[in-house]
């Protein structure tokens, strides 16, 4: 592993679950090998956490193909031929994402998630959404790369069925409903959420931030794109981000609502 990763020096990403690298190994194969940072998780754990992880199939999210345990805990998934989102977003000799691939980024994580929250058993909730580890494979169909850990709710730790829990939940999908908000307006404006994140969250709150779309598009979409799917991408992604720690909408309606988006032309 580390000598595919060039001693752990080819960073994808880097967050507080962890680094992601790109991998090649000696057959020629390449790969995306994850670090898993909980040092207070127990071998076991995290061999259940492997087995779960191993156990979702999704086609919006990255596949398992292993791990290693040695002084580092690593997992390993699919190469991804198109690199990240962050990368089409922000890299001038990428070529440009057009409006429809925009459109299917946001609509393929939003699957991604309801998948996750209603058809894993258990709900895996602990899940990152941002431009750096949203992934493109071949055909810029996005992948879901970061996936937390087995039962975890951010930093709560309750009792199942207890009050608590619920409110934990709650604040869970509140903040991966803010994330996919965020995406959202970082593949309209072509901004990173990085860099200038509250700008755009401040901007979609305005009462007045129609007057300003034109200015706030990203430059690389030009004139190509459908304005009225424009208008209604905006609207989820403010609804997405006013939702707050007790979201008024749950991430399945946000993703019918996404389709809805992308079926008003049709």
């Amino acid at each position: 592993m580390k000598r595919a990763t060039d001693g752990f020096r080819r960073i994808i990403y880097s967050n507080t679950h962890g680094a992601a690298y790109r991998a090649r190994f000696q057959d020629g194969e390449v790969a995306l090998v994850k670090e898993v940072k909980d040092l207070n998780q127990g071998k076991e754990k995290f061999f259940e956490e492997v087995q779960h992880l191993g156990q979702l199939h999704h086609r919006h999210l990255l596949p398992l193909k292993g791990f290693s345990i040695g002084c580092k805990r690593l997992l390993v998934f699919d190469n991804v031929e198109n690199g990240s989102l962050k990368e089409h977003l922000n890299d001038p000799l990428k070529t440009p994402l057009n409006w429809n691939t925009r459109l299917q980024i946001a609509i393929g994580v939003a699957a991604a998630l309801e998948y996750l929250l209603l058809f894993s058993n258990p709900p895996i909730y602990h899940v990152s959404i941002s431009a750096s580890n949203v992934m493109l494979d071949e055909n810029y169909t996005a992948k879901i790369s970061d996936v937390g850990l087995l039962n975890s709710v951010g930093d709560c730790v309750t009792m199942p069925h207890s009050s608590n829990s619920e409110d934990c939940m709650d604040h869970a999908c509140g903040n991966l409903t803010f994330q996919l908000g965020v995406l959202i307006l970082e593949l309209i404006t072509g901004q990173s959420s990085e860099k200038g994140s509250t700008d755009l969250i401040q901007w979609i709150q305005e009462s007045r931030f129609r007057s300003s779309i034109q200015k706030m598009i990203d430059p690389d979409l030009g004139n190509n794109y459908d304005s009225r799917e424009l208008k209604n991408l905006l609207a989820v992604a403010r609804l997405c981000i006013k939702s707050g720690d007790k979201p008024k909408f749950s991430i399945p309606q946000i993703f019918r609502y996404l389709q809805k988006v992308e079926n008003t032309c049709e």
